[in-house]
């Protein structure tokens, strides 16, 4: 069986369709409800491809959306941690900043005793200083002794060192006080009065004569010159006396006077 392609009316045969559709309403009606309906059918098939077409760009949009909530998931992940090591490095700094400022309280404490050890270094030079002086002093007046009793033995000059740094000296500095007698306590007449004046640290005044022979009268004149420091000073100095020979009636004298003698020959060598 052969398919024929269907002929093209003819004349006849379209005037007599037309007057059909004009004089028969029936086939008029049958006719424009087989027009609509194909018409229908050509739109719902464009509405099925059209909801194909929006059923798979849907089906695309739920894979995105898919994906994207995955990825949003992924990031909350993500912003959590960045969260809790932020919250770790918050908590670091802070015990940094604590650790900081402890640093920064050790470091006042050392600059405070490092300033403490300077200045207490510094009076060290100074009391160092001191002492170098004091040697010197010690060094002249032993000098002084030397001289004035000419040559004596080892043992006695060994003694002589002893006292002049261990008791005379002690701390202190020697100086020569020279003062105006105006009304003549020492020798009974104006005239100046000469003496070795030793400060030590503990605040004690030391007057400080030495002589190659001690006499009553040098205790006498010793006495009497303590007596004018005190009225000059308004200091009661303590009185010593180093002598090469000591006359015997010296030592009575002198401790009812208060003056400290302090010979440098054994007793039993004294002058009579």
């Amino acid at each position: 069986m052969t398919s024929t392609s269907p002929q093209p009316l003819t004349r006849e045969e379209k005037e007599r369709l037309l007057k059909a559709i004009e004089e028969d309403r029936e086939f008029r009606y049958a006719l424009m409800g087989l027009l609509g309906m194909r018409e229908l059918l050509e739109r719902f098939a464009r509405l099925e491809e059209r909801q194909a077409r929006l059923e798979e760009r849907q089906q695309k949009l739920e894979e995105r959306q898919q994906r994207l909530e995955e990825r949003q998931q992924r990031l909350e992940e993500r912003q959590q941690r960045l969260e809790e090591r932020f919250a770790r490095l918050e908590e670091r700094f802070a015990k940094l900043e604590e650790r900081f400022a402890k640093l920064e309280e050790r470091q006042q404490k050392l600059e405070e005793r490092f300033a403490k050890l300077e200045e207490r270094f510094a009076r060290l030079e100074e009391r160092f200083a001191r002492l170098e002086e004091e040697q010197r002093e010690t060094r002249r007046l032993v000098t002084v002794i030397a001289h004035r009793f000419g040559v004596i033995s080892e043992e006695a000059f060994r003694q002589a060192m002893k006292f002049v740094v261990e008791d005379a000296l002690g701390a202190g500095e020697v100086e020569r006080w020279s003062h105006y007698d105006s009304e003549g306590v020492v020798y009974g007449h104006p005239s100046v009065v000469e003496v070795d004046v030793m400060v030590r640290n503990d605040g004690t005044h030391v007057l400080l004569e030495v002589k190659s022979r001690v006499s009553r009268g040098d205790v006498l004149e010793l006495s009497r010159i303590g007596k004018l420091y005190e009225e000059v000073m308004g200091v009661k100095p303590k009185l010593v006396i180093i002598g090469g020979f000591v006359d015997k009636h010296v030592p009575k004298l002198a401790k009812k006077l208060g003056v400290e003698v302090k010979p440098i020959v054994a007793e039993e060598n004294m002058l009579p």
